[in-house]
């Protein structure tokens, strides 16, 4: 991973979390909603006495919780994303290495018997059953890699 994206995912994640504790800062300071001023007088609202900052702690806490879970998303996105990438295409790779041997060794197969598929009987099935499975896995091996070479590029 290149230290540009690094940057960028934790930047964007701190970016977050201080814009979460400014507002928490910002509604700590903030005059108490609960209390009116009338003709002069400070007149306070009835309200439950322990309800009310408790519930503001708790929406300061969702809205802080809120940005602190996007900021670690990204983050594990731009740190795991590669990893990912690169584990996928080594998969392909391997697995075309390894249909790529079926394919030779039925290749060998038809090639040393190639005499028998114009006769009939069992060792005409067998050649072509031979030179089915060298279809097949040439396709899987082909397939394979060039999977492997789009999702690298991407």
């Amino acid at each position: 991973m290149d230290r540009v994206r690094f940057g960028r995912a934790l930047g964007i994640g701190a970016r977050e979390t201080a814009k979460a504790l400014m507002k928490a800062a910002d509604a700590a300071a903030a005059p108490n909603p609960e209390v009116t001023r009338a003709a002069g007088a400070v007149v306070a609202k009835k309200v439950a006495p322990v309800a009310a900052p408790i519930a503001r702690q708790v929406e300061r806490a969702k809205v802080t919780t809120a940005g602190v879970k996007r900021g670690g998303k990204r983050f594990g996105e731009a740190m795991w994303g590669p990893f990912a990438k690169a584990s996928s295409v080594l998969w392909l790779e391997v697995t075309g290495v390894l249909f790529g041997m079926f394919a030779a060794v039925a290749g060998v197969w038809a090639w040393n018997n190639r005499g028998d598929l114009m006769g009939s009987g069992l060792a005409a099935h067998q050649e072509w059953g031979r030179a089915a499975m060298l279809v097949l896995f040439g396709y899987l091996t082909v397939s394979s890699y060039v999977r492997a070479a789009r999702r690298s590029r991407r």
